[in-house]
């Protein structure tokens, strides 16, 4: 008994809290946003170290990397399991959406109505925007035109590219860039206690966070939002522990499931607590480690899994399609129509910037103009956006540190969780 509270210790008392500011939360309802501080406090302390934990982690990572050959492996293999974890996770969203009806007519009509006042704004507003392509798109999403604009958790995926280029550039050069690697490593480690002082505040911050989003969306969910929050809800759980469970057993066997259920808990509340994954990689980073993943595989593979991969997004994005087919009365019956609601699914996700509430609103445009439907549509999808937000995030994170796992399976071997 007494291993067992001090091994979980910490994930029972952020339970407590979590479970404290649920009920807060249903209570008091619009009147527990007055929490809503002390939530937005421990939040803003980990969007602050964010930008320096990726950098370094990366960056130290992979100038610790003495054999090029493991660095060309880890991003390979990371990019494989990312590529197959994305499939599943869009054909299950799809499976489990193509025979409900996520918005009966009447509901449809009200929630058109709702937003018909709007719809000439919004028509406006997007005559004015300026009109970007694809490359154009992919290239500001890679790439800043100053090195100011790197120093920001909004050009994330920029960072994560440079990260990795100069932790190469530091290997490339040798004994001349070791004093540059053990000031950052230096830095990494501070860095590292900087987010662990932050994270004795995270009962208070996760249970005020959490009764602050009961207390303002509990009550307020339409009933065609609410049959989409349900039929996410039960997809969601169901893939947590199915799917994850799966996944374990491909990477370490019993073991692996094991590691994976003992040490996963405290990213999964602190995910569903603040509902950011960006917020979630320095506690993701050390959970995946307790699994048994090396460093190198660790420190890589979940920032960049906080950009490039999402299976909570994913899933989510196939049911704001599918919303929009139902409310818009669209078909989706062919071979063509199915295979491109998973593309548009997919390219989606990879808009999906690792920030709260209302990070998606780039890849929900994506959606809607894609799927030819009026910009008036967008608030249909950051209604739904938020009230999946916790779940999502919660796949997002967990799929993660699953994912670690299988890489560390496929560069370390069979036997990757006895080294």
């Amino acid at each position: 008994m007494k291993n067992f509270l001090s091994n979980y210790k910490s994930t029972i008392i952020l339970l407590v809290a979590i479970i404290v500011g649920a009920i807060i939360g249903v209570i008091f309802k619009e009147k527990a946003t007055i929490l809503s501080p002390l939530g937005d406090l421990f939040l803003n302390l980990l969007l602050v170290i964010i930008v320096p934990l990726i950098f370094l982690n990366i960056t130290t990572a992979i100038s610790r990397m003495k054999q090029p050959k493991r660095l060309g492996k880890i991003i390979v293999s990371i990019i494989g399991v990312f590529i197959f974890t994305s499939i599943i996770a869009v054909l299950i969203g799809f499976a489990s959406t193509y025979f409900i009806k996520l918005v009966d007519p009447k509901d449809g009509e009200e929630i058109r109505a709702s937003l018909s006042e709007s719809e000439s704004d919004e028509e406006i507003s997007s005559e004015d925007e300026e009109e970007v392509t694809i490359a154009d798109r992919t290239v500001n999403l890679l790439t800043v035109n100053d090195f100011a604009k790197l120093l920001s958790k909004d050009n994330i995926i920029a960072l994560l590219i440079f990260a990795i280029i100069t932790g190469i550039a530091i290997n490339m050069s040798k004994e001349k860039g070791e004093a540059v690697r053990k000031v950052l490593e230096s830095a990494n480690c501070i860095c590292n206690n900087i987010v662990k002082i932050i994270m004795y505040y995270a009962p208070i911050g996760l249970g005020c966070y959490m009764a602050s989003f009961i207390g303002s969306f509990g009550s307020s969910v339409a009933v065609g939002y609410l049959k989409t929050f349900v039929a996410y809800f039960i997809v969601s759980v169901l893939f947590y522990f199915i799917v994850y469970t799966i996944y374990a057993f491909i990477a370490g066997g019993t073991k692996g499931v094991k590691a994976f259920w003992k040490n996963v808990i405290p990213a999964t509340f602190t995910a569903l607590g603040t509902c950011s994954s960006a917020a979630c990689i320095p506690i993701n980073i050390d959970v995946t480690k307790k699994m048994g993943v090396s460093g190198d595989i660790a420190e890589t593979t979940i920032p960049l899994g906080t950009s490039f991969h999402k299976d909570g997004s994913i899933i989510g994005g196939v049911f704001k399609i599918m919303f929009l087919v139902c409310l818009f009365g669209t078909s989706v019956a062919s071979f063509g129509e199915i295979t491109g609601v998973i593309g548009i699914a997919l390219i989606a996700n990879l808009l999906v910037t690792a920030v709260p509430i209302g990070g998606g609103t780039i890849s929900e445009m994506l959606i809607i103009s894609m799927m030819g439907y009026p910009v008036a549509a967008l608030p249909i999808l950051t209604i739904i956006a938020t009230i999946i937000d916790a779940p999502a995030t919660v796949l997002n994170v967990v799929g993660d540190d699953v994912s670690s796992m299988m890489v560390a399976r496929i560069v370390d071997g069979k036997e990757w969780m006895k080294d």
